[in-house]
């Protein structure tokens, strides 16, 4: 399920929008939310500027990738032990876990 996603670092242009935004973060959920979202990100180039103006979205929400975030040995190792081990996810007291 959370298998490929873009590192953060990557700056797209999500559907519908006319800034594009960078992704810093993976597997997210908004704080007092049950939803879990592919990424969190920030507007590029500001940067997080109010914890408030964050975006939160899923991988179909992308019309088109700017820039691939970097990628080195750790990251594809974390690709591969990590996010592609995750399956279904659920929130449970706050917190991202596996669903039991």
């Amino acid at each position: 399920m959370y298998k490929d996603l873009l590192p953060v670092g990557s700056v797209v242009l999500l559907k519908g929008g006319e800034k594009r935004v960078m992704i810093c973060g993976r597997i997210q959920t908004r704080a007092g939310s049950t939803d879990i979202y592919d990424y969190s990100a920030c507007l590029y180039p500001e940067g997080i500027v109010d914890p408030k103006s964050m975006f939160f979205f899923n991988r179909d929400s992308i019309e088109k990738v700017f820039f691939l975030g970097f990628q080195d040995t750790e990251e594809l190792e974390f690709q591969e032990k990590f996010l592609s081990q995750l399956g279904e996810l659920e929130v449970k007291d706050g917190k991202i876990v596996k669903k039991s």
